[in-house]
């Protein structure tokens, strides 16, 4: 059974979610590669309401993500 792919900024706070692709643009894409978010990196999603930022942790590290980069990256539960 194939799991369900949909955006970060729509994820329940506290869920741990694996980063399946970024549908943005060369520059999005890049920017978040430089900040450690690449395909396959499994994360914990701390906060993302709608329209404030939605912040992640990998490991001990916490980054907040603005909600338009959240809706561009497209994740799966686990």
């Amino acid at each position: 059974m194939k799991q369900q792919v949909f955006p970060l900024n729509l994820v329940i706070p506290d869920r741990e979610v694996t980063l399946v692709s970024i549908s943005g643009g060369r520059n999005l894409r890049a920017r978040l590669i430089d900040m450690g978010l690449k395909e396959g990196l499994k994360f914990k999603v701390l906060h993302s309401h709608k329209p404030g930022p939605c912040v992640i942790r990998i490991g001990n590290t916490r980054l907040v993500l603005g909600c338009g980069m959240a809706q561009k990256m497209m994740v799966k539960e686990g």
